[in-house]
């Protein structure tokens, strides 16, 4: 277990906050085109000048958690290796801890104040350049609400233990114990779902997949009449948080699978999730929530800014048996899944 769990959890929550009110108060005093302006291509992504606001927050705070731990810090923004030493002088092999943050996970629709954005950060034992995503032994996210949003979520889990959350109310200042419920439902009739396809590129492959997912598992529908229904929220946080609170029944983002079809096209590769947009995957999956790479096996991947990542998520175990071998099969007859070595 990670030494002194607990005032970690502490510290990594009120970073969170510095970061969220920070970023609030930014978003209620720049212009949509100042906040929206590319200030760099990195490894991981897109850097948009609201990013540079979390960044700075961000490195002021996690040089004082130096002070009690050591650690590499893994986060896009960091250069092109997205990686940081703390204390500086420290060798990063004989570091405590690797803690991987994406400050705004989200940033396209919190810039535009379309949609909530999200704080998220893992932590595990440092094992090396073996360090995993199934290492993450805390995980903890925080919304970044937007300027009209009053209420802000957070969410944390130690692993093996009870997610648990707290709602904040920007207004009063109060505090109160939220209780994240993933959706009981035994199919996904009528429910939220579906495949991710937020940019150009394979939107209608992936459409396609989903369509016919809907039309094996529930069969075609009456006329007049919806079967099920689609929300796509372009952030990874936001779509865990989506089903650790019940409003989503499953989730699936596939985009690595369909970069052969863009590569055939001469088209350049399309942005994918990475480790960062993953790395509380662990409140999830102490909520019940079952979450699996494309093969079906729990997500593994090194903690860096680069590496692409499938993932799917279904809100409890009758949700996963109708969804997961009508996916599996369509995968197949779709894209030649990734070798899991």
């Amino acid at each position: 277990m990670i030494r002194a769990a607990n005032e970690l959890l502490s510290t990594i929550r009120q970073i969170h906050t510095a970061i969220r009110d920070e970023v609030v108060a930014t978003c209620e005093r720049d212009s949509l085109n100042a906040l929206s302006e590319i200030v760099a291509d990195q490894a991981g992504d897109t850097i948009f000048a609201i990013d540079r606001v979390s960044e700075q927050i961000l490195l002021q705070h996690f040089e004082q958690l130096g002070s009690r731990w050591s650690f590499v810090l893994v986060a896009e923004g960091l250069g092109e290796d997205g990686l940081m030493v703390f204390p500086p002088e420290t060798d990063p092999t004989q570091a405590e801890l690797v803690i991987i943050i994406d400050p705004i996970d989200g940033t396209r629709g919190l810039m535009y104040q379309k949609r909530a954005a999200w704080i998220l950060t893992g932590v595990a034992p440092n094992r090396g350049t073996s360090t995993n995503l199934s290492d993450i032994e805390l995980a903890v996210q925080t919304e970044i609400p937007l300027v009209k949003q009053h209420l802000s979520d957070c969410l944390w889990a130690f692993a093996g233990q009870p997610a648990q959350g707290e709602r904040y109310n920007r207004l009063t200042g109060e505090s109160t114990p939220l209780h994240p419920q993933p959706s009981q439902a035994q199919t996904i009739a009528q429910g939220y779902g579906n495949i991710s396809r937020f940019f150009p590129g394979v939107r209608a492959e992936l459409a396609a997949i989903d369509d016919e997912l809907i039309l094996r598992t529930l069969g075609p529908a009456a006329a007049g009449k919806v079967q099920a229904f689609e929300d796509q929220y372009i952030s990874s946080g936001g779509q865990l948080y989506e089903l650790m609170m019940g409003h989503d029944r499953w989730v699936a983002d596939l985009r690595p699978l369909a970069e052969p079809l863009l590569a055939a096209r001469g088209q350049a590769s399309g942005l994918c999730c990475h480790p960062y947009d993953l790395c509380t995957e662990l409140i999830a999956r102490q909520l019940g929530i079952i979450i699996t790479d494309e093969h079906g096996e729990q997500l593994s991947a090194p903690l860096d800014v680069s590496t692409d990542m499938s993932w799917i998520g279904y809100a409890n175990s009758a949700i996963h048996e109708q969804i997961a071998p009508a996916l599996k099969t369509l995968l197949a007859q779709h894209f030649t899944p990734k070798s899991s070595s």
